[in-house]
């Protein structure tokens, strides 16, 4: 059996409502529960989706995983290394992308992707190497001098996630990977997760998008409302049905409940 690379156990996290936010939600609860108490693993080699509506939780998860935020109770293994007391090592072996990332309006991909490649420890003759290697792949060699502030969204896109991977991790978070992308760069996205499968990294996408599930995944969890509703491999989750009328299943059944 494959290793288990990320164990995430009974996280959670609340966030505080203040009173312009309570009004805008239409609620009176001072506390938000974003995500609650939800577990499971990443096995290496293998991609994971995390699969829900705006509003799941999936953000807040990744967030969690990628130690950019705290969980309010829980914790998550990633390679054996804490989340919560552990976040250093749990950074030098994880590459995260969101489509928040803003990179430094003001420098070059040229400059970030050396920034950064000194800044995890990468040595130079090999930093050299793969920044040539991944900005020919994505087309960025001839926008490597311009700022980050001419760049097209979509080039600002892949100039983002090949500078979050300039360390050559082994294992790759993404948070909506094609979201506001254009068709042809929504395509090289797509392309080069598939690519990671094949080189066997550990991957773990977020997304609403069916079908991106279907076509990469080999495990999917499907969040709703903060809580882990079904885990497991497509076909184990789906049964007979489609990815898509599966989850609707699951969706009505968990707001009909409520």
């Amino acid at each position: 059996m494959a290793k288990e690379l990320i164990c995430v156990k009974g996280l959670s996290k609340e966030f505080d409502l203040s009173a312009k936010q309570r009004k805008l939600n239409n609620t009176t609860e001072k506390v938000k529960i974003a995500v609650n108490d939800v577990s499971f693993s990443v096995y290496e080699g293998e991609v994971f989706g995390l699969l829900g509506p705006n509003g799941a939780g999936k953000t807040t998860t990744l967030r969690m995983l990628s130690t950019l935020i705290k969980p309010t109770s829980g914790d998550a293994l990633v390679d054996g290394a804490s989340i919560v007391t552990e976040p250093d090592k749990v950074r030098a072996k994880i590459g995260f992308l969101t489509s928040e990332l803003k990179l430094e309006q003001f420098f070059t991909p040229d400059y970030l992707f050396d920034f950064f490649s000194e800044l995890h420890g990468v040595p130079s003759d090999v930093a050299k190497a793969r920044k040539k290697e991944m900005f020919s792949r994505f087309g960025i060699d001839e926008f490597a001098a311009i700022k980050v502030a001419n760049l097209s969204t979509g080039m600002k896109q892949k100039a983002s996630l090949v500078i979050s991977l300039v360390h050559d991790p082994d294992v790759v978070v993404f948070d909506e990977p094609t979201n506001g992308l254009d068709i042809i760069t929504a395509k090289t996205v797509t392309d080069f997760l598939l690519d990671l499968k094949a080189e066997k990294k550990t991957v773990m996408i977020s997304t609403h998008i069916f079908s991106l599930v279907e076509k990469l995944c080999d495990r999917v969890g499907i969040i709703i409302d903060g809580k882990m509703i079904a885990c497991d491999s497509l076909a184990a989750v789906c049964g007979e049905m489609n990815l898509e009328d599966r989850f609707f299943e699951l969706y009505r059944t968990v707001k009909g409940a409520e």
